[in-house]
């Protein structure tokens, strides 16, 4: 018995130095992480408040220009009514910038809650104040306040550009209650789309804030396996601040005069038992009644969240997904392989193109590509591998339904073997092809072949080809 506690006290005394130095250890990392974390922070902060800030001064001057547009439209037949619609437009519109160039936060502002946005900030929060909770803190000061201040400018411009936009909505519903009896609806739907797309741009760049990457998840990962961060977390996050507990949570104190789980399925059950033999089963119907019909709401929302952003606003009129995205954000990579069994006039060969595209919306795509001809011989036991062309493409994809498209292109193609550039500069040489067909998506589960593409066309200029071409084409494609 007395081994049995002496083995028991040996145990108790190796696992709590292994406990203080595994969380010292955390410690250690988290203050010896490299620098460039908060460098990250800051400069992908500074990135976004400059295209926020950028996109908002475009934005605000093209509204003011459309305003002061109906505004003179306006006063072609009534001069007074124009006056007191539009007022002072170029004075109203540079309020707004100014407000856009104002960071500090007004009361009573009520900002969306950013979950990555509250973690993060709650971290560099706590590595400042590291210098009172973790040892050796002091070191990483600088760079700490450094970041946090680039985070609470951003929100502080996010916050601000919100309020344009809600300032927008409100001016957008105004102009079209008026615009609508007097006959300008035409000169107010450009206005229109340009300040709902406004505030999509703004659900934009948060939803860019909200995507962390592997540096910061990291970073957050190990402080967040601090518990004196977890305390600190319960008291100094924007999350505790919404739902603020007492102190004395849980304990006996707070739970008195609660019922409780027994109690209240006796009351139930009584209450069931009073309503007849049928009455459980027909609470059961009600029941799954009320959750499909709370389902369905549920999807009309989601539906509505998806289409217009997080401010629930339904548009009255088809909006483009693309309009908020950058130039690179619409471009779309692609590769795809064609192969053709050998006959009389050429070895088989295999077709290795290159494409990039631009979306023009959520449903079209046009874009151009290079393709390169492989030949590999006759048949397996003549294998040869030699350059028999290259080809230059352009495309257009329409899509039709689900994971089908309209697919077209031009394309001029060098079917000969080549063994310089010089071989391929007459353009009399090259052949032209005509496509049209159908392609359709097929979504793998792996993540490299994500966007396996498979496309048919009829090549409908390859009966003017000499030698003439297959007039059937089918090609494999990624895209990425």
């Amino acid at each position: 018995m007395r081994f049995r506690y002496m083995l028991w006290a040996i145990c108790l005394m190796l696992c709590l130095p292994a406990m203080a130095q595994d969380e010292t250890s955390v410690s250690g990392k988290i203050l010896g992480f490299p620098s460039r974390f908060m460098d990250k922070i800051k400069k992908k902060s500074t990135e976004l408040e400059e295209k926020l800030m950028a996109s908002s001064e475009k934005a605000l001057k093209r509204l003011e220009k459309q305003e002061q547009k109906m505004k003179r439209k306006l006063a072609r037949k009534d001069s007074l009514k124009a006056e007191q619609l539009f007022g002072n437009v170029e004075q109203r519109y540079q309020q707004l910038q100014d407000k856009l160039n104002n960071p500090t936060k007004l009361a009573g502002r009520s900002a969306q809650y950013l979950p990555n946005l509250d973690t993060l900030k709650t971290s560099l929060k706590f590595l400042d104040a590291g210098k009172n909770i973790l040892p050796n803190a002091a070191g990483v000061t600088t760079k700490v306040k450094d970041a946090l201040g680039s985070v609470n400018g951003l929100e502080g411009k996010l916050n601000n550009a919100a309020e344009v936009r809600n300032y927008l909505k409100e001016r957008r519903q105004q102009l079209k209650e008026q615009l609508d009896k007097l006959g300008l609806m035409k000169e107010f739907k450009k206005y229109n789309q340009q300040a709902y797309y406004y505030g999509e741009q703004i659900n934009e760049y948060k939803a860019m804030l909200e995507d962390p990457d592997k540096l910061q998840q990291k970073a957050v990962e190990m402080i967040k396996k601090l518990p004196a961060f977890q305390e600190f977390f319960k008291n100094n996050s924007e999350l505790a601040s919404l739902f603020r507990l007492p102190d004395n949570y849980g304990s006996a104190e707070s739970l008195a005069g609660l019922q409780t789980r027994s109690s209240v399925q006796s009351l139930i059950q009584d209450r069931i038992s009073s309503g007849g033999p049928n009455a459980a089963a027909a609470l059961q119907q009600n029941v799954q009644a009320a959750q499909a019909e709370l389902g369905k709401l549920k999807d009309k929302l989601n539906n509505l969240g998806g289409m217009s952003g997080s401010d629930g606003e339904m548009p009255d009129f088809k909006p483009n997904g693309q309009k908020t995205k950058s130039f690179l954000q619409r471009l779309e990579y692609g590769t795809n392989l064609q192969s053709q069994r050998s006959n009389n006039y050429f070895p088989t060969t295999t077709d290795l193109g290159l494409s990039v595209g631009y979306r023009l919306n959520d449903k079209s795509i046009v874009g151009v590509g290079a393709s390169y001809k492989v030949g590999w011989g006759k048949d397996i036991r003549n294998i040869n591998v030699s350059s028999q062309g290259i080809g230059f493409r352009s495309f257009a994809d329409y899509k039709i339904k689900g994971s089908f498209f309209a697919s077209g292109g031009f394309e001029y193609n060098y079917q000969q073997p080549f063994s310089s550039v010089s071989q391929i500069k007459d353009l009399d040489t090259w052949q032209k092809s005509g496509l049209i067909g159908i392609s359709k998506v097929v979504s793998l589960k792996s993540k490299l072949f994500k966007k396996t593409r498979l496309q048919l066309f009829w090549d409908f200029l390859s009966y003017q080809q000499v030698p003439q071409a297959q007039p059937v084409k089918f090609r494999v494609g990624y895209n990425f």
